[in-house]
């Protein structure tokens, strides 16, 4: 059998492309994926990422967290160029469903192997590897159509009031707002395109001027800039700091202090 391999590393940088392996990366900690088209999508412990640095629609990691890179022998999956072009930089969520079964397996792997004997591991390997190939046949079937009807202005106005109702909420991004919509992520982006912002902009754009909002009224600016950044589903404080800068030519704090 063909075997798997993974190594453990700070987020970035990505291993160097092998035209025989597809790159699964498990994240450890909490951390963000810069998507090819700059969305800044943050990741949750568990989280699954499938990466491939030769093709254009890999995605980078920010600063931040520990990553997992299991390098998956490209053979066992059978799949296509255009397969493998359409599943890199798909995100599995390691919380429920087969994501976080195959999650869990890779975990298990990845940190306690050394405490099975080699029948288990064996075994266990199998095992992981067969929910892998499942879980990249749904993530494929689930991204290659289209189910809705709706006018593309009338599902633009959809899914920007979708935005605001679930702004707080951390699990917000282009793949959570597809499914809830039963379109692919790459039409979302299309239907963005349109408007000349990404989905993920426009996204970050509406939690930085909520998170705006709430550091500049009066009776608020005792709150911590952390707190209001993770009411508005920003994970990461310091990945909320940087980008409230540069959005807005100031830190969070000294936006704070002068309102």
């Amino acid at each position: 059998m063909t075997t798997m391999s993974w190594h453990t590393q700070a987020v970035s940088p990505m291993p160097l492309r092998n035209e025989e392996f597809l790159h699964l990366a498990l994240t450890i900690d909490a951390s963000v994926m810069i998507s090819r088209d700059g969305d800044e999508i943050p990741l949750k412990a568990g989280d699954l990422v499938f990466c491939d640095p030769g093709r254009s629609r890999s995605p980078r990691f920010a600063d931040g967290g520990r990553i997992a890179f299991l390098r998956l022998p490209r053979c066992l999956l059978e799949l296509s160029e255009t397969d493998c072009d359409r599943l890199t930089g798909m995100v599995s969520g390691g919380g429920s469903g087969l994501g976080a079964l195959v999650s869990s397996c890779l975990a298990e792997l990845t940190s306690g192997g050394r405490d099975h004997r080699p029948e288990t591991l064996h075994r266990l390997t199998r095992t992981t590897v067969d929910l892998l190939v499942v879980l990249v046949m749904e993530l494929l079937q689930t991204e290659g159509g289209d189910l809705s009807t709706v006018p593309r202005g009338e599902l633009l106005a959809q899914i920007q009031n979708h935005i605001e109702k679930h702004l707080t909420d951390p699990d917000l991004s282009p793949y959570s707002i597809a499914r809830a919509h039963h379109i692919s992520v790459r039409y979302l982006h299309k239907i963005f395109q349109h408007e000349g912002i990404t989905v993920g902009q426009w996204l970050r754009q509406r939690r930085l001027e909520s998170c705006r909002n709430d550091l500049r009224r009066t009776p608020n600016r005792r709150i911590a800039v952390s707190a209001v950044a993770n009411r508005w589903g920003f994970v990461s404080a310091s990945h909320f700091s940087r980008i409230f800068r540069e959005e807005y030519g100031m830190s969070p704090s000294e936006w704070q202090a002068l309102s």
